[in-house]
């Protein structure tokens, strides 16, 4: 049996803006939080895609990926305030036409990849709740797509956290294994958009 892996292809935002999801992150209520904490290991991101994969695979797929980024121009994006859904709070990302796209183009792209019955092995050091399992598995029909809502996670909180709107351009989009909480915990691979040769 192939070695699955949770796979989060995903936005890294430039510097200014991780570093206030980190502050933000580290502002929420202690007493709220499950556990999920962003900084160094735990990265700031936007999802594009996210599914299990055969670790034997991942070539294949940073070759697709490649044909889709390579010469991709960046995103011109907006924070424009803080999200809420169910505990988890977040940095709510406009909807862009753009970003839509893109997020369309790689779940097609990536389709014939998804791999089904995973567990808790698939992420970082086996370490993966339930909910985590059951999120990646059902991402294509229930958060991809017309349900698509892009949004930085910061963790858990009863109320979502003020957030000044901000308006910046993402440039590099990675491939990451994904720990507890889907946090994008190791960066596999990378892409600049705009950065074509």
């Amino acid at each position: 049996m192939a070695q699955v892996l949770a796979l989060d292809v995903a936005i890294l935002p430039p510097t200014a803006v991780a570093d206030r999801a980190i502050r933000l992150s580290a502002a929420l209520p202690p007493a709220e939080s499950h556990g999920l904490l962003l900084d160094g290991d735990r990265l700031p991101h936007i999802t594009l895609t996210q599914q299990f994969v055969a670790v034997e695979e991942l070539h294949a797929i940073y070759y697709r990926l490649d044909a889709v980024l390579h010469a991709h121009p960046p995103l011109s994006l907006t924070v424009t305030g803080g999200g809420r859904g169910g505990s988890s709070v977040w940095m709510q990302i406009d909807r862009t036409d753009a970003l839509l796209q893109l997020h369309e183009r790689l779940m097609e792209t990536l389709r014939g990849f998804e791999r089904p019955g995973a567990t808790a092995s698939a992420f970082v050091d086996g370490d993966a709740r339930v909910g985590d399992v059951m999120w990646v598995t059902g991402y294509r029909l229930k958060s991809a797509l017309h349900a698509y809502n892009p949004h930085i996670t910061l963790g858990h909180a009863k109320l979502p956290p003020q957030v000044e709107p901000i308006a910046f351009e993402a440039t590099t989009v990675a491939a990451c294994h994904l720990g507890r909480f889907c946090s994008c915990r190791r960066v596999l691979q990378s892409w600049t958009l705009g950065r074509a040769g």
